[in-house]
């Protein structure tokens, strides 16, 4: 992506951006910028937040009571991300995320709750670029730790506590691994990129004694650039998205719960605006097309994101 030089009015305004989205806040989806490969210039910055909705199918063969390997029927994360680029070709991201859960099953008490979840800090390195006539193509690798700072005491109703799956955080210090890929100018085209997240979230056991299952993600975007104004502040791509997802089993004290892990395969749209220079919005929606079959399995079946980015030069 390409940045111009904010202005300290630009700085304000995005700080007081992040502000009014803390005060205003109650599968990842498209993040804070279009192409995932590349990393911040040396000394760019940015804020972002990420408003994400994920509803589930209903787990099978349960008609009352909440399973231990239950998912939220419905939830909302919320992501507050700052990203820096401090060195060449390396940034650094800290992610917070505000996750509202619900569970909704007939004979059940309601479970829902809002809380902090677990931050992750990550750290970007391009190793990877190639420019070409055609365009330029780049490749990166992502590592980092989630760190526990969720909230894991929400109970239902009845003052039950609910299970680790339903609880904002996990209480497990985790591994988070990425891989992206990036090539602009597929098939000749200039305005047509190529974009690949592959990542995975290698779990530890947590609270009550739960080791939720690893988790992977593929998500290719082949998106395309309709319009870009001739000082590059305003741009706009869209394009179709396909994303597999796959988690593990759960372990309870050391016993797999078998058939609480699956696959989906989800396809959608998503849209990706820039509005003036540093400052873009994004818009992406996802169905369940495929999902697997187990036994205590529940599926995502909807997934629909929105975000707003700013982004400035951080001199330290």
């Amino acid at each position: 992506m390409r940045f111009q030089k904010a202005t300290r009015l630009s700085w304000m305004w995005a700080c007081l951006t992040l502000i009014l989205l803390f005060c205003a806040s109650t599968a990842r989806g498209q993040g804070p910028a279009p192409e995932t490969a590349p990393p911040l210039f040396p000394g760019g910055a940015l804020i972002s937040y990420n408003s994400i909705f994920t509803t589930r199918g209903l787990m099978p063969g349960i008609s009352s009571g909440i399973p231990v390997t239950a998912r939220p029927t419905f939830s909302h994360e919320g992501d507050f991300n700052f990203t820096w680029g401090f060195y060449h070709d390396f940034d650094l991201t800290v992610l917070v995320p505000v996750v509202t859960n619900h569970f909704d099953r007939p004979g059940s008490p309601v479970a829902e709750g809002t809380g902090l979840g677990d931050a992750m800090v990550l750290a970007k390195y391009r190793f990877y670029r190639r420019d070409s006539p055609r365009g330029t193509t780049q490749a990166s690798v992502t590592l980092g730790p989630k760190i526990p700072t969720g909230r894991t005491d929400l109970a239902d109703t009845n003052g039950v506590r609910l299970p680790a799956s339903l609880q904002p955080g996990s209480g497990s210090t985790d591994l988070f691994l990425a891989a992206n890929w990036t090539y602009t100018g597929l098939f000749n085209l200039k305005r047509l990129v190529a974009d690949e997240d592959f990542h995975s979230l290698i779990r530890s056991q947590g609270t009550q004694q739960t080791r939720l299952g690893s988790d992977l993600e593929s998500r290719f975007w082949l998106s395309y650039r309709p319009y870009e104004s001739k000082n590059v502040a305003r741009e706009w791509f869209i394009g179709p998205v396909l994303t597999w997802l796959h988690s593990q089993d759960d372990r309870l004290a050391a016993v797999t719960q078998r058939g609480s892990g699956g696959d989906v395969l989800l396809a959608g749209v998503t849209t990706y605006a820039g509005l003036r220079p540093g400052m873009h919005l994004w818009l992406g929606m996802d169905w369940d097309v495929a999902h697997s079959a187990g036994g205590s399995f529940m599926p995502v079946r909807r997934h629909f994101s929105f975000g707003i980015t700013q982004q400035f030069r951080l001199h330290l």
